[in-house]
């Protein structure tokens, strides 16, 4: 529901994307009834999120050139993602050291 109301679409909104009505939304939404898995994947691909995030086994949430991202690096040789997680620890240390000192 939070993602959706950030996205602003409305219940109905989301059902006509998904196939489904916007009262049928709501039942999900209220835990009425409990969507089969090829529902689930259809919402979290018309809210642009993992489908991790909707079931609550995460709280990171990942626009879609991320995903394609990591999607990238999940292709490469072992050498060759361990250079790219280098670089991305060696950015992020430099980003939380520089805002400590902000």
């Amino acid at each position: 529901m939070l993602i959706r109301k950030q996205k602003k679409l409305s219940q109905s909104a989301l059902g006509k994307m998904i196939g489904t009505s916007g009262d049928v939304i709501g039942r999900y939404e209220r835990g009425d009834i409990s969507p089969s898995v090829d529902v689930v994947i259809k919402i979290a691909d018309a809210l642009e999120v993992s489908v991790d995030y909707l079931i609550g086994k995460t709280s990171l949430t990942l626009d879609k050139d991320a995903l394609r991202r990591l999607e990238d690096i999940s292709k490469l040789k072992e050498e060759n993602k361990s250079f790219i997680y280098n670089l991305i620890d060696m950015a992020l240390r430099d980003m939380k050291t520089k805002n400590a000192y902000a």
